[in-house]
């Protein structure tokens, strides 16, 4: 079965976007990698993404192809533009000449920005992720060259067929399940961090009321009692006291010699 380069560079796309499950997961080179993705599948100008949090833009991820492009007009969408009108819908926003959306006022300071850049149109496709936004992949496309006077034996997708919108909204779509992915892992070996330190600091407190209520010759709820009661009376987290103990610290040398008081 004969595939097209192209086939070959989306599926190559498709699972990168699906590659966040790691601990040196980097967001910002994650969104760069996805944006050349783009640049280079849909042949635009260059292509950026903006993640939208709580109704504020918490990152940018631009092409490494016209970074400081992209960026501009990115960071030019404070007040309207294809990838806040996405974000807002949860829908594509098709492709839009930009001379037209100048004429009509549609977002001023983007597309004064971007006629800048010799930009003739923009689509965009939201990051969605179980009816959740994300945020949006932007793509500029530059100025119609004249034609070619022969076809190219591979054409390019186009905005205006929509192919162009189907296949960026499929890298989004890989990249919000990535993104939302990663972000459970994240939860997870927090959470299981969290329990695991619980785990040992316990076996730790354990540990130093067997090594205390031997020193003392006490019963293991007075070598509790003692622990604790340092514990406060020193304002010192309890698994600290512990394993100052456990470690024969002779900070709390004291600890082994006194009787408990009263709990």
């Amino acid at each position: 079965m004969h595939h097209s380069s192209r086939e070959v560079q989306l599926g190559a796309a498709l699972v990168e976007a699906a590659d966040t499950l790691f601990e040196a997961f980097d967001t910002a080179a994650y969104l760069r990698r996805l944006s050349d993705h783009c640049v280079a599948l849909l042949d635009a100008s260059a292509a950026g993404i903006m993640l939208i949090e709580g109704g504020e833009t918490v990152s940018f991820g631009v092409s490494s192809l016209q970074q400081e492009l992209a960026l501009d007009l990115l960071e030019v969408q404070h007040h309207g533009g294809p990838c806040l009108e996405s974000y807002g819908s949860g829908e594509p926003v098709p492709q839009v000449a930009i001379r037209a959306a100048h004429a009509s006022s549609r977002w001023p300071d983007f597309t004064e920005r971007a006629l800048r850049y010799d930009i003739g149109s923009t689509f965009a496709v939201p990051l969605r992720r179980n009816g959740t936004p994300l945020g949006a992949l932007n793509v500029f496309v530059p100025e119609p060259a004249h034609p070619s006077p022969s076809p190219s034996p591979s054409p390019s997708p186009s905005p205006a067929d929509g192919t162009a919108l189907l296949l960026a909204q499929t890298l989004a779509d890989a990249a919000a399940l990535g993104l939302a992915n990663h972000r459970v892992f994240t939860r997870y070996r927090t959470l299981t961090g969290q329990l695991q330190e619980a785990l040992s600091s316990r076996v730790r407190i354990e540990q130093a009321k067997g090594m205390l209520a031997e020193r003392r010759r006490t019963g293991m709820d007075e070598a509790f009692i003692a622990l604790r009661q340092y514990a406060r009376s020193h304002r010192l987290p309890l698994d600290e006291v512990a394993t100052a103990v456990i470690t024969d610290s002779q900070d709390i040398a004291e600890l082994g010699r006194e009787r408990p008081g009263p709990a």
